[in-house]
């Protein structure tokens, strides 16, 4: 399946006005782990800027004690500063990661703007070595586009 034909049901899940915002989010993270097969671990990052640090939100995969990051550490920690995509085809070759599980090969980090501000990210990790394109990264800045209308 091409990544652009989840595009609607990713609109769909996030239009549903009867649940909650953080229920969309989990559903949403389910619907693109299920769907797309080297997504292993999706979740959302959201920022305190106060104290510099990430939140985890809503995602689905294996449990994480990830659940506070500082700015800086680690590639969501440095999405958060940079305000950009950050892939890694290899994570065993990067400096600055924080292993989750040694399951965890590649990862893709996307920034989530609302009003031009990083209020978070959203996460994947795979079990494959390099599978992120373009194409990954594009789609996952239309997936973050339609979360920031819930903000």
């Amino acid at each position: 399946m091409e990544l652009d034909d989840l595009k609607p049901e990713v609109a769909t899940i996030l239009n549903d006005n009867k649940i909650d915002r953080d229920t969309k989010l989990k559903n949403l993270c389910q619907f693109l782990s299920d769907s797309v097969s080297y997504y292993n671990w999706v979740g959302f990052y959201f920022a305190n800027h106060d104290s510099k640090t990430l939140h985890l939100g809503p995602y689905v995969g294996a449990e994480t004690d990830h659940t506070v990051i500082p700015f800086g550490k680690g590639i969501c920690g440095q999405v958060a500063e940079s305000n950009a995509n950050f892939v890694v085809p290899d994570v065993a070759a990067q400096d600055n990661y924080i292993a989750c599980s040694f399951t965890v090969k590649s990862e893709i980090v996307v920034p989530l703007f609302v009003h031009g501000n990083n209020i978070g990210q959203i996460d994947i990790d795979s079990h494959v070595i390099d599978p992120f394109t373009e194409t990954d990264e594009r789609f996952l800045e239309f997936v973050n586009k339609e979360v920031a209308k819930l903000f």
